[in-house]
């Protein structure tokens, strides 16, 4: 398809850089993450393998609709990935080919994500859960449970964001880059303390082989060049193995990655007998659940979770029957 009349020419690409390499660039200059540039990478890819590799400043709105119809009918992809694979596709014209599409005309291939109640389990499935875990994915699973925190949030804490003192632990750039503050309950203090002094012994072993650097976000390399060395900066849950980044070449230990916890979390509720889809995020809504039970204000909760707007904090009140919907049945009377 030709580019619409009224759309700005293409700007030229940088000598040397391939297409992805300038959408990868574009990405990290509007500070994506690491997980995100990966994914819309992908499905950039996808879009044009679709259309047999036809560069995308020669395709447009009916490619791009082509492309998600696609998805939708023959790959039965979910709403949220609906969503993510068009904003991929939109970034690519935008930021990389500089190419101003009629994005109204693609408004329908934006689905709104269906209404769905969280799954939450009561104060003794969650512990019981839980009892049924060891080591390191047990604790894990313990400090979402006892601060609401989101996988992702957990595992990449670092050993500077644990506050013993102050009973308390930040969570940095958290979903929608914000940091918030959570609690850190005391009753996992000494066992996170505990962890910590194996953690630092491995990590000192690292340093001693020539290693112990740890992933920072671009901006902190360039501010603190030696920080990915230094303790504090060392993740809380770190990687049973070194890994070699393959952009820089550069051997490091990541952090534990989720599929570790996912799996432990469905073994233990399948050994707990617990009849309910089990997750690592269910420990989040149990959390905000059990919070709304001891009779905490709404409010608090929501700068817990860390949510921008207090409905999305609201549903927990219907998974209560403290919201409209508390009616009650006839047949009790």
């Amino acid at each position: 398809m030709n580019q619409p009349a009224s759309a700005p020419k293409a700007i030229p690409s940088p000598k040397g850089k391939k297409l992805l390499e300038q959408y990868s660039d574009a990405l990290r200059l509007k500070q994506y993450s690491a997980r995100t540039e990966k994914t819309y990478i992908l499905w950039v890819k996808s879009y044009i393998l679709f259309h047999n590799k036809r560069h995308p400043k020669e395709m447009g709105i009916p490619e791009i609709r082509q492309f998600i119809t696609h998805l939708v009918a023959e790959k039965k992809i979910a709403s949220s990935t609906q969503n993510q694979a068009l904003s991929a596709v939109l970034f690519l014209y935008r930021h990389v080919l500089h190419i101003e599409l009629d994005e109204t005309s693609l408004m329908e291939l934006r689905p709104q994500k269906a209404k769905s109640m969280p799954v939450v389990l009561s104060k003794e499935e969650a512990r019981a859960v839980i009892l049924k875990m060891t080591g390191v994915p047990q604790l894990i699973t313990q400090v979402m449970y006892g601060g609401g925190l989101r996988i992702m949030e957990t595992l990449r804490l670092r050993v500077k964001d644990l506050d013993f003192a102050n009973r308390q632990i930040v969570v940095r750039d958290g979903k929608g880059e914000n940091d918030r503050f959570t609690i850190l309950p005391e009753s996992l203090i000494q066992p996170l303390q505990a962890h910590l002094q194996n953690v630092k012994h491995i990590h000192e072993v690292d340093v001693s082989k020539g290693f112990g650097s740890v992933y920072l976000p671009f901006a902190l390399e360039r501010k603190y060049p030696n920080a990915d060395r230094e303790w504090i900066w060392q993740y809380v849950f770190p990687a049973t193995s070194l890994y070699t980044d393959s952009k820089t070449r550069v051997t490091r230990r990541h952090h534990l990655h989720e599929t570790v916890i996912q799996k432990s979390i469905k073994q233990a509720a399948r050994l707990a007998k617990i009849d309910k889809h089990v997750t690592p995020h269910t420990f989040r809504h149990s959390f905000a659940t059990h919070l709304l039970q001891n009779n905490y204000d709404i409010r608090t909760i929501q700068e817990l979770l860390g949510h921008k707007d207090v409905k999305t904090t609201m549903i927990y009140t219907h998974v209560l029957q403290r919201g409209g919907l508390a009616v009650k049945s006839p047949l009790d009377g």
